[in-house]
């Protein structure tokens, strides 16, 4: 499997392409916005977006999603249930942060822990990891060691839990209970700034380094 990072929004959100080598088809995941720039990335790389797979309900993660769809002509698939009042919010989270007025959408198909997503000969692995929001889900691929984490977890911080419906104590534990058994040598994207390895956040990580938590 092969991704790109392309960062999209004011808020720099990491939105991947993800696509099988062998048949150069893909999924991209998180396209927040930035629906063009999205759109050259995938024509350069020659992949056949099949697709289009969601962590949260935020909207610098779904905000482009439902056009990027509807221009691609496939279908949606995350976060969790739990996330779909953030969808049915996008129109008040255009007017808080700035966006272009976003309808509401849902997916064609919501996602739960231990669902598969599939694209070519390539398969993700779905993990429900509520706190940051209560719908949130991690893909992770098992041979390449690498996860697409969204706002869970990031090199050095975690998601915000001053949401509605977030909570600290879930993401805490959705990171420790449903992360850090993938394996240290997981590298994981997250859903703004630089990546990392679990093993790297469980050392030096001020929020949920292994010390911290246990002391």
């Amino acid at each position: 499997m092969k991704y790109q990072i392309i960062p999209v929004t004011p808020f720099q959100q990491n939105c991947s392409l993800v696509w099988c080598e062998k048949t150069l088809k893909g999924a991209v995941i998180d396209p927040g916005g930035d629906l063009e720039r999205i759109q050259a990335v995938i024509r350069e790389r020659g992949v056949t977006v099949e697709k289009v797979l969601l962590t949260h309900g935020h909207i610098d993660h779904a905000g482009g999603a439902d056009l990027l769809a509807q221009a691609l002509e496939v279908g949606i698939e995350g976060p969790h249930k739990a996330d779909q009042f953030w969808l049915d919010g996008l129109a008040n989270q255009s007017q808080m942060f700035g966006f272009p007025v976003i309808a509401t959408f849902s997916p064609g198909r919501y996602l739960a822990d231990g669902d598969r997503v599939e694209f070519g000969e390539q398969a993700l692995e779905v993990l429900h990891t509520p706190g940051h929001t209560p719908g949130h889900v991690v893909f992770f691929h098992r041979e390449e060691k690498l996860a697409f984490v969204g706002d869970v977890l990031f090199h050095g911080s975690i998601g915000r839990t001053d949401f509605p419906q977030s909570d600290h104590q879930t993401l805490l534990h959705s990171i420790t209970q449903k992360l850090w058994p993938l394996g240290g040598e997981v590298s994981f994207i997250p859903g703004h700034g630089p990546g990392a390895t679990f093993a790297d956040e469980r050392r030096s990580n001020p929020f949920v380094a292994d010390q911290v938590l246990q002391g």
